[in-house]
């Protein structure tokens, strides 16, 4: 069966935009490779990625959302860890580095 991607997001906080941005350019870069990515609407401040029901990404834990090529690797690593991302293959930004750009976007319903 070929792998599945969830992308769950907050509805309240708006975030449907970068939920789909995120599942298109995950089915461009793996169109060969996934099955399917679905959007899972959710509230309270949720944006989480899982591949195969397993959590790769929790923007609550990391506080901050990932960048794009993050969730490439993630997800990548999860169903063909041998596949090449070229640009997107390079060293993603340390979490201390990202956090102040990236909380700007808070949920106000968390």
């Amino acid at each position: 069966m070929a792998p599945r991607v969830e992308i769950h997001y907050c509805t309240q906080c708006r975030w449907l935009l970068r939920a789909g941005w995120m599942a298109q350019e995950l089915l461009t870069t793996f169109s060969d490779t996934l099955g399917e990515v679905a959007l899972v609407p959710q509230k309270g401040g949720v944006f989480t990625v899982y591949v195969d029901s397993e959590l790769v990404f929790d923007r609550k834990t990391e506080g901050r959302f990932p960048e794009m090529k993050e969730v490439k690797q993630l997800v990548r690593n999860k169903v063909a860890p041998a596949m090449d991302l070229g640009h997107s293959d390079t060293v993603v930004k340390s979490k201390v580095a990202n956090a102040g750009t990236q909380l700007d976007e808070a949920c106000p319903n968390e």
